[in-house]
Parts: C-alpha cells; structure tokens; sequence
C-alpha cells in the first residue's frame, strides 16, 4: 500500500494502538478519520490532531455499521484504506456459564463479526478507487491462544484466517489485505496495568516499527514486528507446545 495521499479509516481510534496509528497516518500527510464507540475518547484525540475526523460507531451493532459505511461513502468518497484495528478483549471463566457465554458473544460480534460487516458494507466503495487496501489486526495469541482469554484469541485466529482469504478474493483487483500482528503492547486494552507493564512492548516502538515495514515493504502480506516472530511462526518453528505452556504458565 502506499503511505500518502489517502483517505485512512481506522477503527478504534479513540485510544491504544488505533490512536497511534491514527496519528502516524495523520502525520504523514493522509485525510484520517477514527471511530468508536466514545464521543469523548475521539474528541479528544481530534483535538491533539487539527484536521483528523471522528464518527461514532458500535462495532457490535450490525446497523450502526451501516450508518457508518454509509456516512463514509457519501461524506468522503476518497476514502481507500480501511484499518479494522477495533476490538475488546476480556478474562473469561469457561467454568462459569452462563456468564461465560455472555462474554464470549460480545467478544465474538466486537472482534469478529465487526470487521466482516464493515468490510463487506465497505468493499464496493474500495473497489472503485484506484488503489485500496484493507488492514486487519488479529495477534500473536491467534497462534498461540492465551487460557484465559479464549474467545479473544480465537477471534483472532478467525481474522488470520479471513485475511488469508479475503486476500486471496481480492487477488488481481485494487483491494490490498494486509495483516497486522502485534504482540502484547503497552496499552489499557485489558486495564491500566497493562500501558505500564515491562513485559509488554512500548506502544511507540510498535508503532514505529510498523510504518517502517509498511513503508519499506509495500508488497507486505503481514506486518510482524521482530517481538511477536517467536508466536507468529511457533508451529512452523516446532515451539507451539513450548510456548503455549511458557504464556500460559505466567497466567494461572
């Protein structure tokens, strides 16, 4: 993908890893708008950056989607990237349905069913631009999943495999599908402990890590940080038991 003169839509931009891959995209030049779900969050980041947009958006809501993918056709119709980056993740207790369920529906329609409806609502509309792409966040936990947060890392094994596929449709068209794969980063995703946390990587040097492959390896499938090799690549590597016990050891 290119890295300017785009119109940039990042879901989840209000805070963590959306918000600073708002800002960088914003930087560089290229229109950017964020959504969420809080008003406030995305004021506030709108506020630090003149020029960036903010909608409103439930990614859980399949017609709250569609207001947005509407909005977003009519209000910016250069519109040509899309970051599915938006999603929640929560402990779940497999033990202690039916709250267990409750969790893992709402995990499932944030992180999974989200990005499939905007994607879907939005792909007629990319692939009228001259060059598109879509981007899509899963995780290292999508290939080595975490216990304690099972719905989360299988939603992210589901989006792996989505791009794969989408990549594949969209092969010979103007549509880009790019995976991002972050490892555990230093954001408030599961609380405030984690944006301090020494074992999580600095949110900063994600970032920068990130735009520097996307900037220097434009043909790029994934975006795998050199932190998050060890998970991407555990099975072709014959470490998957290894690391499954070693994550899994540190969280029980």
């Amino acid at each position: 993908m290119k890295m300017t003169g785009n119109t940039v839509l990042i879901t989840g931009g209000g805070s963590g890893i959306g918000r600073a891959l708002a800002e960088a995209f914003h930087k560089l030049g290229n229109q950017v708008i964020i959504s969420g779900r809080r008003h406030a969050a995305l004021a506030e980041v709108t506020a630090a950056n003149p020029g960036m947009k903010s909608l409103t958006v439930d990614m859980s809501d399949k017609d709250s989607l569609k207001v947005l993918a509407a909005e977003l056709s009519s209000t910016y119709p250069k519109l040509n990237v899309v970051i599915n980056n938006a999603g929640i993740m929560k402990l779940e207790d497999m033990k202690s349905a039916p709250d267990y369920l409750a969790v893992a529906e709402e995990t499932i329609a944030t992180n999974l069913l989200g990005p499939i409806r905007l994607t879907a609502a939005l792909l007629p509309h990319l692939q009228r631009q001259p060059q598109a792409a879509i981007l899509t966040v899963s995780s290292g936990l999508a290939f080595v999943p975490m216990v304690l947060t099972p719905t989360y890392s299988a939603t992210k094994a589901a989006i792996h495999s989505y791009s794969m596929s989408l990549r594949r449709q969209l092969e010979g068209t103007a549509v880009d599908v790019i995976e991002i794969v972050p490892p555990y980063v230093q954001t408030t995703l599961m609380g405030d402990h984690q944006a301090s946390d020494p074992m999580a990587m600095p949110l900063d040097e994600f970032i920068a890590e990130v735009m520097e492959i996307l900037s220097t390896r434009p043909d790029a499938a994934e975006v795998v940080v050199e932190r998050c090799k060890p998970l991407r690549f555990a099975a072709e590597n014959g470490n998957l038991d290894g690391l499954f016990q070693a994550i899994n050891s540190r969280n029980h």
